[in-house]
């Protein structure tokens, strides 16, 4: 595992976690090429890791079920040009709940303008707000500031949403930004809002919790562990959000409690720097997390994998999508390859002498 002791750099890796798979790639087409199975061998375990921790995004998704609420995450950017094209664009995607980040005057009254006619109802806390085509109530800021942030900082929402399923606390937050540089990942501001964000939600009464927002991080990096310990991420899709111009991580959020958010993709790009993301959620009670803590582990050999790549909660519950099988079916080609060049080895070693 990656510390994250100098400059992150366990968080800055987990970011960018999945794209370590091209290397992989390359590594895989050039003993194909090569027609090396010297080299080809060592590399059967990390495809198998790949696909045991991401593989599961790529399958299809199960069909829209009775209880669905679809729901569309996007920081909409506060340099935003077209506000009124921006929340016609999200609204066509017809979701139940729409949640905004970055909401600033005057563009603020333009998106209640524009989404009024399908979503009449909707509660805004500082730049962050929720519409709903479900009667809202009780909407509250959350208090996820970090302490060296003097200024007035509103990035937190709470409030009920009146489903016909149930009543379900929705959450809305834009933790704050990471920046990368020569020192590492600066994310101690982030880190430390999703802690209070994470025990925000770990007080909530009602059982099933939404959370939609901008997080600046992805489900696999450690600096959301207080939200991914607790709370269920997307069973299919990458949904790459972040930037626009060439999406490279999903930083964008929708996560759940009591309730299985079934699929995420993202959406066409709008004004902002950040794509849309959509996620149908499916509500009920789940099976595989409970309120408070992580998905249980597996097997043996997932756990192993998990623990060398140094991966987070949220990627070990998806990876059980994928049949651990493959994991310990490449560990024993691999095992066979070592033996056979061992044998290889020894034969030759004979007819020399």
């Amino acid at each position: 595992m990656v510390p994250n002791s100098v400059g992150h750099l366990g968080s800055l890796l987990e970011t960018f976690l999945p794209w370590l798979g091209l290397v992989v790639v390359v590594l895989l087409v050039r003993a194909l090429v090569c027609r090396s199975a010297s080299a080809l061998m060592p590399l059967l375990l990390p495809v198998a890791a790949w696909t045991h921790l991401f593989g599961g995004l790529l399958l299809p998704g199960a069909g829209p079920g009775p209880r669905d609420l679809v729901v569309v995450q996007h920081n909409v950017s506060d340099e935003n040009t077209d506000p009124a094209g921006t929340a016609r664009a999200l609204a066509d995607a017809g979701p139940d709940l729409i949640a905004l980040e970055e909401l600033v005057p005057p563009a603020l009254a333009v998106y209640a303008r524009a989404l009024a006619p399908h979503y009449p109802y909707h509660a805004v806390q500082g730049t962050v707000g929720l519409w709903s085509k479900h009667p809202l109530a009780d909407a509250r800021l959350v208090d996820i500031k970090p302490r060296d942030i003097a200024e007035r900082w509103s990035r937190g929402l709470r409030t009920v949403v009146h489903t016909p399923y149930g009543d379900i606390a929705a959450y809305v937050a834009h933790l704050p930004s990471v920046r990368v540089g020569a020192d590492g990942l600066a994310s101690s501001r982030r880190d430390e809002s999703a802690a209070l964000l994470g025990r925000a939600i770990a007080a909530e009464r009602l059982e099933t919790v939404v959370l939609l927002g901008d997080l600046n991080g992805t489900v696999d990096d450690r600096g959301l562990a207080p939200l991914t310990s607790r709370m269920n991420t997307a069973e299919r899709g990458f949904a790459l959000s972040f930037p626009a111009a060439f999406p490279m991580a999903r930083i964008d959020q929708v996560m759940a409690r009591s309730a299985t958010v079934r699929q995420i993709r993202a959406l066409a790009a709008t004004g902002s720097d950040h794509l849309p993301v959509t996620a149908r959620i499916a509500l009920g009670r789940t099976s595989d997390r409970d309120d408070n803590g992580p998905a249980p582990t597996t097997t043996v050999a997932g756990d192993a994998t998990r623990h060398v790549c140094g991966v987070s909660g949220a990627a070990a519950s998806r990876s059980a999508t994928v049949p651990d099988m493959m994991v310990r079916m490449c560990a024993v080609m691999c095992s066979a390859g070592q033996s056979h060049q061992a044998t290889a080895s020894s034969r030759a070693m004979s007819r020399s002498s």
